[in-house]
């Protein structure tokens, strides 16, 4: 079984070091899934707390399992769409996301949200994907489905990808000295083509392009994603695809500039 985690585990590295969380900082964790990013930067920023935030209720609660089980008590999850949710003002030095801030229905007001909730000058920073077109698991993936794969109204994973559209939220947001890091990591489905479908067959949109389809361009589409992961395999690697991001980098404004 393949989960996010595993999948990005090249990309996870990259958002640690860049966080560079220290010892008695307090952060934020947006859309922090099962919480591998929030659970690193608890154990980063003790005795500093953390506060994870994900829409999913299944995901925080296998986060606070796994969270429990390696001892961290400094952490706090809690449900909710950081575009709304009440943060306590001026509280946070960091705000970090794996990921997890491309879905948001309005980005401007999602990120002056986030940036009331930090410090004057706390930062943020972000791994986003870069254009569909400049994603190789993604390209691949539409070109088996025969070009059927839309994102969902608001759930586009690459809404972010245009550096200048990004740095237009994030200044009318109140943020500052916005920057951008292209990010070359492989994206992993698995060690094997069979949990490499499976992992694949439950994408959001591929569920949804797969659904579209009648029973016999249904099995088509699944035979040309099955031979478009068996060229992406190998014996050492697994399943693994070209992926392109941006580690996107900000600080908040202080109040009035």
């Amino acid at each position: 079984m393949v989960t996010f985690d595993d999948e990005l585990r090249a990309h996870n590295g990259r958002l640690r070091s860049a966080a560079a969380i220290r010892s008695g900082e307090d952060v934020l964790d947006i859309g922090c899934g099962t919480a591998q990013s929030t659970r690193e930067a608890a154990l980063a920023a003790a005795p500093g707390r953390v506060l994870g935030v994900d829409v999913s209720a299944p995901a925080l609660e296998r986060a606070r399992e796994l969270s429990a089980a390696q001892g961290i008590d400094n952490v706090t999850y809690e449900q909710g769409d950081a575009e709304v949710h009440p943060f306590a003002p001026g509280r946070f030095d960091v705000a970090l996301s794996r990921f997890g801030v491309m879905f948001f229905s309005d980005p401007i007001a999602a990120f002056a949200n986030v940036a009331r909730a930090l410090r004057p000058h706390a930062r943020l920073v972000a791994l986003v994907w870069q254009s569909r077109e400049d994603n190789e698991w993604a390209v691949a993936i539409d070109r088996a489905l025969g070009g059927s794969v839309q994102p969902d109204e608001g759930l586009d994973a690459f809404s972010l990808g245009e550096t200048r559209v990004t740095e237009r939220v994030l200044d009318r947001a109140g943020f500052e000295d916005i920057r951008f890091d292209a990010v070359h990591e492989p994206v992993w489905y698995g060690n094997d083509v069979s949990t490499a479908l499976a992992w694949v067959r439950g994408f959001r949109d591929v569920g949804e392009a797969l659904r579209r389809l009648d029973a016999g361009a249904r099995e088509q589409a699944l035979g040309r994603l099955r031979e478009t992961l068996v060229a992406h395999w190998s014996a050492g690697a697994g399943v693994v695809f070209d992926s392109r991001a941006w580690l996107v980098r900000a600080r908040r404004r202080t109040t009035g500039q």
